[in-house]
């Protein structure tokens, strides 16, 4: 892996982690709203899996492969 791709997975990282992290906010600020979107709010969490997968997905890609 050349090193410009790597700052480049660094960069998508952080800004998938700050997603990941205002979609929480926002999923629980929803879930104290009695009368919330539910709609809404399970297409937020599934939003928030697809994100965790990809960021564990890339962090995977900065791990060095080692010939054993």
């Amino acid at each position: 892996m050349k090193s410009d791709d790597t700052s480049e997975i660094k960069q998508l990282l952080g800004e998938l982690r700050e997603e990941h992290r205002d979609l929480d906010l926002a999923i629980n600020r929803m879930a104290m709203d009695p009368w919330q979107d539910q709609l809404r709010l399970r297409r937020l969490k599934k939003r928030k899996l697809k994100l965790k997968d990809w960021i564990e997905r890339l962090e995977s890609k900065l791990i060095p492969d080692l010939d054993a």
